[in-house]
C-alpha cells in the first residue's frame, strides 16, 4: 500500500476524477440547462443608407430614393428558438396580445418586413391581429410558435439615431428566457459547436494530455517478482542456443543489474566444461549453466538436469536439389555409404556430400540414436565438404563445429545434406528442410504419428541451484514464465506447457 501512494499514482488518480466530475458534469448539462425554454436574438445587420454626419460618411454612391433618406438606416434582425424546446403561443407570458418587443434606441422605425423565416406557415402569425405593430422606436411581435432551431428575421428601416445605437429584444417565456446571442454578419458561419461543448472538449483534453504525461513520466520501477542481479554465463547446444540468447536479452531487460552472457561449443563440451568447473569450485556451484539436446553422456553424477523444451531437428539439403521427403531406409542408405549420387533416388546427378558435426554436437548424437538406428556415421573424409581427402574414400564427408556453419554450408554446395534445429534450418536461405516418412518436420505430434526427429533438450547446473540465485531465477523464467513464449515463438514446445508436459516425461 505504502508504495502505491505516491506522488504520480495520486495525480494520476485525482486526474482521472476530475475528468469523470466533468464528463457527469456535461450530461447533467445536457439533460437540466439546454432543456430550459430559450429565445435568442442576434443582429446581423445595422448599416447607414443615408449621408447623415452621425453615420460617418460609410455609405457610397446613392440613387434613386436613397438620396431622400439622410439619417436612414437598415437592421437585419434574426429572432430563433436556440433552447431544446419547443415554444408554443401561450409559452409567451406577456399580458399584452403581442409576446415580445423590440426596442431601437435613439431610432424610429420608419418600416419592418418580416422575412428568410424558415418555416413558411410562420407568416400568418405575422398580422395585427396577433399584436403585429410598431410605434416610434418599438416594434411589437406577436406570439410565435418556434420549433427547437427555428427562426425569422426583421428587416427594418430607421431613421434618427446612428449605425450602433442599442437595440433589445424583451418579452416573457414560461420556464425561459429571451438573451441576447452573438452578432453574426450575413456572411459569418455559426461555430460547429456552442460554448460549453467546446469548453468541455478543451477541459478533457487537457486531462488526457496530463494522463498521459503522467504515464509516460519516467518512473524507478522495482524490479519483477522473483529478479536476482548479478552474472551468469550459458554454455552447451549451438542449436538451442538463439532461443537461450534471446530469453537471457529478455531477462536482463526486465531485471535490471543482471548480466547472461552465452558461449556455445555444443552439447558434449558443454557438459563436460561444467563439471571441470564444478568440480574446481571452492564457493559453491559455479554460476553457470549448461544446455544440451538430449540426456548428458553416464559419467556425470554431480549434474542435475531440468527438462525445459522438445525441439525439432530436420534434414537440409541445397535449394537446387529437387528432393522433399526421403524414407528413414533411404536416409540410412545414404549415410552407409549404399547411395554416392542423387540420381539414385531419382535426382539429379550430383555427388551427395555429408555435412556433419563434429564429437561434441548433440545434434550429431540425436541424429546418430532417432534416424540412424544407433548405428555412426562414415569417417570423417573431407576438409573442404566439396572433395574426398584420399581417393579410397568411399563417401564425401566432412565435420563442422556449429548449427550456423553447417547451414552455410548446405546452402553453398549443389549436392549437400545436412541436419539442423528446425527453426534455424527454416529460417535460412538457400536451403529447404527434407519430409521423413512424408511427415513434415514439427515438436507436436500430428494425429497418431509422431515426427521422429525431435529431442527434449535439457538445462544443467553443478548440483542444485541455490533458492534466490540468478541460476535458479533465470530457468524458472525460462522454463515456467515468459521464457515459454520466447520458445514458441522458435518453434518449441515447452515441457512445462500443457502440450509439452507429457511428452517430456518420456
Amino acid at each position: 500500500m505504502g508504495d502505491w501512494l505516491n506522488a504520480q499514482n495520486i495525480i494520476a488518480v485525482l486526474t482521472a476524477l476530475l475528468g469523470l466530475v466533468v464528463s457527469i458534469g456535461a450530461i447533467w448539462y445536457e439533460r437540466r440547462v439546454p432543456h430550459r425554454r430559450r429565445i435568442g436574438y442576434r443582429v446581423q445587420m445595422d448599416t447607414p443608407i443615408g449621408d447623415d454626419n452621425r453615420n460617418q460618411g460609410q455609405v457610397g454612391v446613392r440613387l434613386g430614393r436613397f438620396n431622400d433618406m439622410s439619417d436612414a438606416t437598415l437592421v437585419l434582425l434574426r429572432i430563433e428558438n436556440d433552447g431544446a424546446e419547443s415554444i408554443a403561443g401561450t409559452d409567451y407570458t406577456g399580458l399584452d396580445v403581442h409576446g415580445l418587443t423590440a426596442v431601437f434606441t435613439d431610432r424610429v422605425v420608419e418600416g419592418v418586413a418580416v422575412t428568410q423565416s424558415d418555416a413558411e406557415h410562420l407568416m400568418d402569425h405575422f398580422a395585427p391581429a396577433g399584436g403585429m405593430r410598431f410605434d416610434r422606436n418599438t416594434i411589437y411581435l406577436p406570439r410565435v410558435p418556434l420549433n427547437h432551431g427555428q427562426h425569422y428575421k426583421l428587416l427594418v428601416l430607421l431613421t434618427g439615431g446612428g449605425v450602433g445605437s442599442g437595440i433589445r429584444v424583451t418579452g416573457g417565456i414560461r420556464n425561459g428566457a429571451v438573451e441576447l446571442n452573438r452578432s453574426i454578419t450575413v456572411d459569418d458561419k455559426p461555430p460547429l459547436f456552442s460554448r460549453p461543448a467546446r469548453l468541455i472538449t478543451v477541459l478533457l483534453s487537457l486531462f488526457l494530455v496530463t494522463l498521459a504525461g503522467i504515464i509516460l513520466m519516467p518512473r524507478d520501477l522495482p524490479p519483477p517478482i522473483g529478479c536476482a542481479s548479478g552474472e551468469l554465463a550459458l554454455t552447451g547446444s549451438t542449436a538451442f542456443a538463439p532461443v537461450v540468447r534471446e530469453a537471457a536479452k529478455r531477462y536482463e531487460s526486465s531485471c535490471p543489474g543482471t548480466k547472461i552472457t552465452m558461449d556455445a561449443h555444443g552439447s558434449e563440451e558443454g557438459v563436460r566444461a561444467l563439471a571441470e568447473l564444478g568440480s574446481e569450485s571452492r564457493n559453491g556451484p559455479p554460476a553457470l549453466v549448461a544446455f544440451s539436446d538430449g540426456h548428458k553422456p553416464d559419467g556425470y553424477p554431480q549434474l542435475q538436469e531440468e527438462r525445459v523444451a522438445v525441439s525439432a531437428y530436420a534434414l537440409v539439403v541445397h535449394d537446387q536439389l529437387p528432393i522433399k521427403t526421403l524414407t528413414i531406409d533411404e536416409i540410412r542408405k545414404i549415410y552407409r555409404g549404399d547411395f554416392l549420387n542423387w540420381k539414385e533416388l531419382n535426382g539429379p546427378d550430383l555427388p551427395i556430400l555429408l555435412i556433419s558435426r563434429n564429437a561434441n554436437s548433440g545434434t550429431r548424437d540425436l541424429f546418430r540414436r532417432h534416424i540412424l538406428d544407433g548405428l555412426g556415421e562414415p569417417a570423417f573424409t573431407s576438409l573442404d565438404c566439396k572433395s574426398k581427402n584420399s581417393p579410397q574414400d568411399k563417401v564425401i564427408r566432412c565435420e563442422l563445429d556449429s548449427t550456423e556453419a553447417v547451414l552455410k554450408t548446405v546452402a553453398a554446395l549443389p549436392g549437400a545434406i545436412g541436419y539442423s534445429e528446425l527453426q534455424a534450418a527454416t529460417a535460412f536461405r538457400g536451403l529447404h528442410t527434407l519430409r521423413i516418412d512424408s511427415q513434415a518436420p514439427s515438436a507436436k505430434p500430428v494425429g497418431n504419428s509422431s515426427y521422429p526427429f525431435v529431442e527434449i533438450e535439457y538445462a544443467y547446473t553443478y548440483g542444485p541451484s541455490p533458492a534466490g540465485s540468478l541460476t535458479s531465477s533465470f530457468l524458472n523464467y525460462l522454463m515456467r514464465g515468459s521464457g515459454q513464449d520466447v520458445m514458441g515463438a522458435f518453434g518449441q514446445l515447452p515441457c512445462y506447457s500443457p502440450e509439452g508436459f507429457s511428452k517430456c516425461q518420456k
